[in-house]
C-alpha cells in the first residue's frame, strides 16, 4: 500500500468479469488470497435462476430476470465459504463517505452498490436506471476514489461528488450508501462442500418452487403471456413488452444464455473438483440450452424492430419458450441426480 498525504492505493488485483456481483465477489476474495473464478463464484451462490413477475414493473412493465434478486449470490457465496461481511447502510450521505474513507485507512477494499445512470465513465448506451451495480473501490488519490468496476476492463476513477451521486441514486432498489467488506477469512474453506450446497439450490429453485412465476414453470408461464401479447396489448404495447425480455436477456447482466454459458463453466470446473465427470457432460447440454435461449433473443429482438421475417411470430417465440423449458426440467432433474 502506497500512502502519500492523504493518498491510499491497495494493491489490489482486477480482472473484468461477465456479471458485477460475481466479478466484485471474485476480486474482493483474490485480495485476500482465495482464488475463484467468476463462474466458481456464480455456481456457488445459486445464480442461476428463472423468474417472470406481472405484479412487479419498471416503467410499468412486468419484470423478467434471470439471476436471483441482487446480493443473493454474493450472500449465499459468503455463507458457504465461511467468510464474513460487514454490510452498512447510512442514511447520511457524509457519514457514508467518511465510513468509506476510514476502511481504506485501514486496508480494507471496499464493495458497494450504486446506480448506473450518472456513472461517468459508463458509455452513454449502456447507462440506464439501474440501482444494484457492485463496484469495489480500493483507494483514493486527491479528490478521485480509485476504482475496480467488474465489467470495465481496467481501473477507474470517480470524484468524491460522483461517487456520492451513485452511491445515493434515486428509484427502484435505491442502494441508499449500501457497502460490504469483508470481516473475517477462515483459515480453510470447504470448496466442495460450498459447490454440492450451491447445485442443490439451483436444481431446487429451478423444479420445485410451486409458484408458476418461477424456475422450469416460469418459462412456462411467460410462453403463454408472449403468446397473448398482441391480441391483449397490442402491436406496439406488445413490442415494448417483449423488448423488455430482450433487454433483461441480453443487456442487463449476463442474461438468458450467457448465465447458461457461465454456469457450464462452472460445472465444468466443479467436475474436476468433484471429481465428477457427469458434470462435464451436462455442461454441454445447458450450453445448447444457452443456444436456444440466444435464438429466442434473435427471434423478438427482430420482431420488436419489426424485422422479423415471415415466420418469425409471437407464436414461435413462445414454442421456442416451451421447447426451453422442456430442455432445462430434463437438465436440472439431471444435475440433481449426479450430486445426489
Amino acid at each position: 500500500m502506497t500512502n502519500k498525504k492523504t493518498d491510499i492505493e491497495l494493491k489490489f488485483n482486477h480482472k473484468q468479469s461477465a456479471h458485477c456481483e460475481n466479478g466484485a465477489v471474485s476480486n474482493l476474495l483474490r485480495y485476500y488470497g482465495i482464488e475463484l473464478s467468476e463462474p466458481m463464484v456464480f455456481g456457488i451462490g445459486s445464480g442461476l435462476f428463472f423468474s417472470h413477475m406481472p405484479f412487479l414493473k419498471v416503467g410499468g412493465i412486468p419484470v423478467t430476470s434471470f439471476r436471483p434478486l441482487p446480493g443473493i449470490i454474493f450472500k449465499r457465496t459468503a455463507r458457504r465459504l465461511g467468510i464474513k461481511f460487514e454490510k452498512h447502510k447510512y442514511s447520511k450521505p457524509a457519514t457514508a463517505m467518511d465510513a468509506l474513507d476510514e476502511n481504506l485507512k485501514k486496508g480494507i477494499p471496499t464493495g458497494m452498490l450504486v446506480g448506473v445512470y450518472h456513472l461517468t465513465y459508463f458509455p452513454d448506451p449502456y447507462r440506464f436506471h439501474f440501482n444494484a451495480h457492485n463496484i469495489v473501490v480500493f483507494g483514493k488519490k486527491e479528490n478521485n476514489y480509485l476504482i475496480s468496476d467488474p465489467v470495465m476492463e481496467g481501473h477507474e476513477k470517480l470524484t468524491y461528488d460522483e461517487l456520492l451521486r451513485v452511491r445515493y441514486a434515486k428509484g427502484t432498489f435505491a442502494p441508499r450508501g449500501h457497502m460490504y467488506w469483508a470481516s473475517k477469512i477462515p483459515e480453510k474453506i470447504d470448496l466442495e462442500g460450498a459447490i454440492i450446497k450451491g447445485i442443490k439450490h439451483t436444481c431446487k429453485d429451478m423444479l420445485t418452487i410451486p409458484i408458476p412465476m418461477f424456475g422450469v414453470k416460469g418459462i412456462r408461464f411467460l410462453s403463454k403471456k408472449v403468446r397473448n401479447y398482441p391480441a391483449k396489448l397490442g402491436a406496439r404495447k406488445a413490442a415494448s413488452y417483449t423488448g423488455q425480455i430482450v433487454r433483461a436477456q441480453e443487456e442487463i447482466g449476463t442474461g438468458g444464455a450467457g448465465f447458461r454459458y457461465m454456469y457450464g463453466a462452472f460445472l465444468q470446473e466443479a467436475s474436476v473438483i468433484l471429481k465428477n465427470d457427469e458434470l462435464k457432460k451436462l455442461s454441454y447440454e445447458l450450453a445448447e440450452i444457452g443456444d436456444l435461449w440466444r435464438e429466442f433473443a434473435v427471434i423478438t429482438g427482430r420482431i420488436v424492430k419489426n424485422r422479423n421475417k415471415a415466420d418469425e411470430s409471437y407464436d414461435k417465440a413462445a414454442n421456442l419458450l416451451l421447447v426451453i423449458a422442456d430442455r432445462e426440467e430434463s437438465f436440472f432433474k439431471k444435475l440433481k441426480n449426479s450430486i445426489t
